[in-house]
């Protein structure tokens, strides 16, 4: 990593993010475009994007470990199937390392904005150093973002909360310090985070009480370890691994059928719910299956993987799910709506991110921003989810539209 005094005022390209999305246009550039001439800012301090902040135990993928890497810099070395936080940011940093592109990171900065010049033919973009708070600008041909979704962590606002006693932490923002062991601990949202959470900690915990509101359509999962034969088979024979990659991408392709107004694409959603409900009925307390069981159709939702034993931890007497809402807090206990108390020491957000990523002042030709251009077009849009009119040479990289509920981001990213 680079300090920001160290990087000139002007560069070709500017790439905001080092998450996986910054880490491959960085090294395409140096690869591709033969490209030295650039600089990554990040606010985190390394390589990782939502990797980097997402630290709480269990934390990890539920896209298989071979379709989840990128397809110039292959990784046969996953020890799990889904590999969990640790093992994927030491991928994102050996890739970096393997395509010498660390120093071109500038870390501890935060993106404020951007403003075309049209008279130079260039982006002006707005910096800000986060420790101490001094904001500057620098000037490029091109600027990317590389701003994922997976940012910036959505916070509930509950009465009383100030007045807590005990910690107070969001899944994104977890802290290495906040201490489990012996605490009654509330968690707040049932998606993949809970889902991962709850069984990383319920044995250390001396209670967990988690508080849903929408169900999701829990999918039968297995995390296991790579057999080391298999790695060095992949690692010995390229093309097995590829092979394995392509299989991977086939079977989750299969599920775009679930959005299909069609015979097969309902056969499809019959199926999937079955084997939904079939795992809550086999794996969970029965008195959590209505709990547990959406009303609504498969495929409105991300639907979540049970790949870490989420509805068998279930049936443990220290864990408990409810769907009484929240309503307030008090200094050493919750409050919900139907007027129950629930002592805690300990508050967990397990609420997912609020989609801001659009939020950043960005201004192209004549001054227009973004917003005001989405406006005119009535929709959040960008062409092929990459590029805008009037914003010249600047490009997304999973842009608007671009998410895809069924398989690898790595992939979407690539694409």
């Amino acid at each position: 990593m680079i300090s920001a005094s160290t990087t000139g005022t002007f560069t070709q390209v500017i790439i905001i993010g080092a998450g996986m999305s910054g880490l491959a246009m960085a090294c395409q550039l140096k690869k591709q475009l033969f490209c030295e001439d650039f600089v990554i800012y990040d606010r985190a301090p390394s390589f990782g994007g939502t990797w980097y902040f997402n630290k709480y135990p269990g934390c990890g993928v539920d896209i298989p470990a071979a379709f989840y890497s990128f397809s110039f810099a292959l990784y046969p070395q996953f020890t799990c199937f889904f590999p969990k936080q640790e093992e994927i940011l030491q991928y994102i940093h050996g890739v970096a390392d393997e395509f010498s592109v660390a120093q071109k990171l500038v870390g501890h900065t935060q993106w404020e904005g951007a403003d075309w010049q049209d008279s130079e033919q260039c982006w002006e973009v707005r910096l800000r150093e986060i420790p101490s708070g001094r904001k500057f600008t620098r000037r490029c041909r091109i600027l990317i973002s590389a701003v994922g979704g997976l940012t910036n962590p959505k916070h509930i606002m509950l009465q009383g909360i100030e007045r807590f006693q005990g910690n107070v932490v969001h899944t994104a923002l977890w802290d290495q310090e906040t201490a489990v062991a012996g605490k009654n601990v509330i968690v707040i949202g049932n998606g993949a985070s809970a889902t991962q959470l709850i069984p990383a900690i319920a044995e250390d915990a001396a209670s967990i009480t988690q508080f849903i509101l929408t169900p999701h359509h829990y999918m039968p999962g297995k995390n296991f370890r790579i057999n080391g034969l298999w790695s060095a088979i992949f690692q010995s024979i390229p093309v097995c691994f590829w092979l394995f990659r392509a299989f991977i991408f086939l079977y989750l392709e299969t599920s775009i059928l679930l959005g299909e107004l069609t015979w097969l694409g309902e056969l499809m959603r019959r199926w999937e719910t079955y084997r939904s409900q079939q795992h809550v009925r086999k794996c969970a307390p029965e008195q959590y299956w209505s709990r547990l069981t959406p009303e609504y159709s498969i495929g409105c939702k991300r639907r979540v993987f049970d790949n870490d034993g989420y509805l068998k931890c279930l049936h443990r007497p220290n864990v408990d799910i409810t769907n009484d809402p929240v309503v307030a807090v008090e200094e050493q206990s919750i409050i919900t709506q139907s007027g129950k108390r629930f002592p805690t020491d300990l508050i967990v957000f397990a609420t997912g991110f609020s989609l801001s990523q659009y939020d950043v002042d960005l201004r192209g030709r004549n001054g227009r921003t973004r917003q005001e251009h989405w406006n005119r077009f009535g929709c959040i849009q960008a062409f092929e989810t990459v590029a805008m009119a009037e914003f010249p040479n600047f490009f997304y990289i999973l842009g608007p539209n671009s998410g895809r509920g069924h398989t690898s981001t790595v992939y979407s990213i690539e694409r």
